[in-house]
């Protein structure tokens, strides 16, 4: 199973199950805590990795890292990926999960353009956008004069690039392409 996909299923699958339990916005929550924690405390996720630690003592840590400040689902869900073999997968876990849902299930979207776009036609990219991703997007707006002219949209890892400045880069490449005898 691709990296991509495995952080995908283990993210949709922790939200599912804690959503039910604690809520959207306690499992957010907890996951910007444990980056933190993550980030400040680069030797506990090296620890977990860490084959001659056994995997009792792991477990202990983590209650103890993730004591009250942490629901318990938070926990489960840590040891769970420790016990697949999967916690290097947390930090891409937690990022995808804070894209997908820091607006209550609204995917974060920068829609880049190179001039002020009409209210209407930002609805209807947000519009077409949300039909063909089946998803509500929460769009931020930016103007960026390089781009020449068209949108730019940013959805986490993915790009939609209608510009000018992008199709002008295409059309040189082609020609570079070209060879003349």
């Amino acid at each position: 199973m691709s990296k991509r996909i495995a952080v995908k299923r283990y993210s949709e699958g922790f939200v599912a199950y804690a959503k039910e339990t604690v809520g959207l916005e306690r499992i957010l929550a907890d996951l910007k805590n444990l980056k933190s924690v993550l980030r400040d405390n680069s030797e506990f996720l090296q620890f977990l990795r860490n084959p001659e630690i056994t995997h009792l003592e792991k477990l202990e840590t983590i209650d103890k890292v993730l004591n009250q400040d942490f629901s318990k689902e938070t926990g489960f869900f840590l040891k769970l990926l420790l016990e697949k073999e999967r916690i290097e997968l947390i930090n891409d876990i937690v990022e995808y999960i804070r894209i997908n849902y820091a607006y209550q299930g609204e995917t974060e979207a920068l829609l880049k353009t190179s001039f002020p776009l009409d209210l209407e036609l930002v609805e209807r990219i947000e519009k077409s956008l949300e039909k063909k991703f089946q998803r509500k997007f929460k769009f931020f707006i930016d103007l960026d004069a390089r781009l020449l002219g068209g949108v730019q949209v940013t959805m986490g890892n993915r790009i939609i690039d209608g510009s000018v400045k992008r199709r002008l880069e295409e059309l040189r490449e082609q020609l570079n392409s070209i060879r003349i005898y």
